[in-house]
């Protein structure tokens, strides 16, 4: 549990750089806001190019091979984001950023399942809140290393460099201590196809399907995940910059709010789940509140609004606990591939972030254009009442 706290510490860095990153760029290249969230497109779309291959490479080499791997794309990822701001070069900067989102892939695919079936599912999502819990410290913390080096008031890109070497040196070391750490193999019912054990009927169905694509709950959970990435990192990443248009003072520290809402949520998951709240009556609270903070911040002064939007942490931070345990259930020998499948929902934090900044230049209020964030908790919130039921015949 310790060493997966820290693989997810070093997921929440990772996200919290590209937080950070979308003011910056925006001004370090002189570009427009749809322009500038092309960071977020660039680091998920790898999902839905990397993320059947990674399921695939962790049924080779298992979840802990998956980790090292993913350390080290992570590595290669950081180095070239040092070099791409010493050349001063936006299109070498989004492929770094891209590396880094396969990184993120293959170590989604590989801990995410992995600390699910870890112990019972009942209690997955309250282990996943303790992971969480981490990721979101980090996220923060992120913004909060990078502002030591990088100051969104006097934009230098060359300022990147150094930073992003030492960053990129010590997940490589991370990466090396992943190897000699003492992982477990560890595998959910009916994973091992070729083993001779008695499954319940749902696996044995599953197990008899020739395609993952027959399993209609998995795919659910693969849109609702993307939703969830997309509410998630538009809250995340938009609320500094939402600060910044605003002329807050230090637009820069209101990511901690949004973490902060995130990390009370995840503590309120630890000490509920299971024993007083069922991981899918968490599901259905979490989306039928993001449903409500949607329309009150279009409703209420921008000054105030801002605060709502730091609420959607507390919306978001136990719908990725349940999602996960909901959408792997049941998947047999399919479980690696499925990990594999679900991290391509994670495409939703390139796309609605991308809408949401469209919308901002549309309509010239970003405020108004937090109106994208509703369909996804109304999909959320179905797959909470009814498309996690859902299982292959």
């Amino acid at each position: 549990m310790m060493i997966m706290i820290g693989m997810f510490s070093v997921l929440g860095f990772a996200v919290g750089i590209d937080a950070f990153f979308i003011p910056f760029v925006k001004k370090a290249f002189g570009i427009s806001n749809t322009m500038s969230y092309l960071v977020l497109t660039a680091t998920y779309s790898s999902f839905v190019i990397f993320s059947v291959p990674s399921g695939v490479l962790i049924k080779r080499v298992g979840y802990k091979g998956g980790m090292v791997s993913a350390f080290g794309l992570l590595a290669v990822s950081f180095f070239l984001v040092g070099l791409a701001a010493n050349m001063h070069n936006y299109p070498l900067f989004l492929g770094a950023l891209f590396v880094n989102g396969m990184g993120r892939v293959l170590l989604n695919a590989a801990v995410n399942p992995y600390i699910t079936i870890l112990g019972p599912t009942e209690s997955a999502a309250k282990r996943i809140s303790i992971m969480g819990i981490s990721n979101k410290i980090s996220y923060a913390v992120a913004s909060l290393i990078l502002a030591m080096f990088l100051n969104l008031s006097d934009v230098r890109m060359e300022d990147t460099t150094v930073p992003f070497y030492i960053i990129a040196a010590i997940v490589l070391v991370m990466g090396l201590a992943s190897f000699f750490a003492p992982l477990p193999d560890i595998k959910a019912e009916g994973e091992d196809a070729s083993a001779d054990e008695t499954v319940s009927k749902n696996v044995a169905v599953a197990n008899s399907k020739k395609s993952i694509l027959q399993l209609p709950h998995l795919v659910l959970g693969v849109l609702a995940y993307f939703f969830y990435t997309g509410v998630e990192v538009t809250a995340l990443s938009s609320i500094n910059h939402y600060a910044s248009e605003l002329g807050l003072s230090n637009p820069q520290n209101y990511v901690w709010y949004a973490s902060g809402s995130m990390i009370i949520g995840y503590i309120l998951g630890v000490i509920l789940i299971p024993k007083r709240l069922s991981q899918i009556m968490a599901l259905r609270l979490s989306a039928a509140l993001g449903i409500v903070l949607c329309i009150v911040i279009l409703l209420v002064p921008s000054n105030i609004s801002i605060y709502f939007v730091a609420l959607f942490g507390l919306a978001n931070a136990l719908i990725l606990p349940a999602i996960w345990p909901l959408s792997l259930a049941d998947l047999g020998k399919f479980t690696k591939l499925g990990s594999g499948l679900l991290v391509t929902g994670g495409l939703g934090g390139g796309i609605i972030p991308l809408v949401y900044g469209m919308a901002v230049d549309a309509i010239s209020s970003s405020q108004l254009a937090y109106i994208v964030c509703l369909l996804p908790y109304v999909f959320i919130l179905y797959f909470g009442l009814h498309g996690y039921k859902l299982r292959a015949k």
